[in-house]
């Protein structure tokens, strides 16, 4: 296989737009997600529309040894890995106490501890070959605490400080890490999480504009990019630092809370 992405969360929404923007660029790719018939009908459409290998893994994340399994199966089918894209993770309305608490560990397992174990397992190959990029997903909810999504906007906010902190690390390397915070974004993750019922996902950019700001930010080495805000909710954003902690966590509760009717 030549020039590929590995990519999590690939049978839809953003994750299916990375390996559609990848295929187009003429690289190969690995897919996984927990849906093997969305991921055969993906590689199917995608070998067939541009020609590349595509390889599927179905797992599911959010179980330990998981990730072990896949960088396994990689390893065994001898292909190599140039492009880690993250981008699996998943939220969910309520109060934490009471939300259960295998939800949040669910969470905490998929967005956090999946990610992690991944970009561990995959990097020391990039760092000797001294050639690789990992792009990671995180959120505009990294930037701020999450009243009403508690652990998901925590979850977030350890993949953008973790994310940064491994790129400084590779400074005097040729790996870089990028991550991507979107806003709200039009994906299943709404309609899962229960977030299409609120005002905060009332202007939702498109899951291909998103995926391509992050590709090409990848692909340019950043540290950081913000994809998919409206006017409006970059102001908001961009005052977070300069506001009351408190009127932050208000508005935020506010905007996350879910509309009837």
């Amino acid at each position: 296989m030549n020039n590929t992405a590995l990519i999590t969360g690939a049978s839809s929404g953003i994750g299916k737009e990375f390996a559609i923007i990848h295929a187009k660029n003429g690289g190969d790719l690995v897919l996984v997600a927990r849906r093997e018939d969305k991921l055969i009908a993906l590689k199917n459409e995608i070998e067939q529309q541009f020609k590349v290998n595509v390889e599927v893994i179905s797992k599911d994340l959010s179980i330990v040894n998981a990730t072990t399994e896949i960088y396994t199966e990689v390893k065994k089918k001898e292909i190599e890995i140039n492009y880690l894209i993250n981008n699996a993770g998943f939220g969910g309305i309520g109060k934490f106490h009471e939300r259960s608490l295998e939800q949040h560990i669910s969470m905490i397992n998929l967005n956090i501890v999946a990610l992690t174990s991944l970009t561990r397992l995959f990097l020391p190959d990039f760092v000797n070959r001294n050639n690789g990029k990992i792009l990671n997903v995180s959120s505009t909810a990294s930037l701020m605490p999450g009243p009403l999504q508690a652990v998901y906007f925590a979850t977030k906010a350890y993949v953008s400080s973790f994310s940064n902190a491994i790129a400084e690390e590779l400074h005097d390397t040729n790996v870089t890490v990028t991550n991507l915070m979107p806003g709200a974004t039009e994906t299943e993750f709404g309609n899962i999480s229960g977030m299409d019922k609120t005002e905060i996902f009332k202007d939702t950019a498109s899951a291909t504009s998103v995926a391509l700001d992050g590709y090409n930010a990848m692909l340019k080495g950043k540290l950081d990019v913000i994809s998919g805000l409206t006017m409006k909710q970059k102001i908001m954003i961009g005052s977070i630092p300069f506001s009351p902690k408190k009127m932050v966590l208000k508005m935020t509760r506010k905007l996350q809370e879910v509309k009837n009717g």
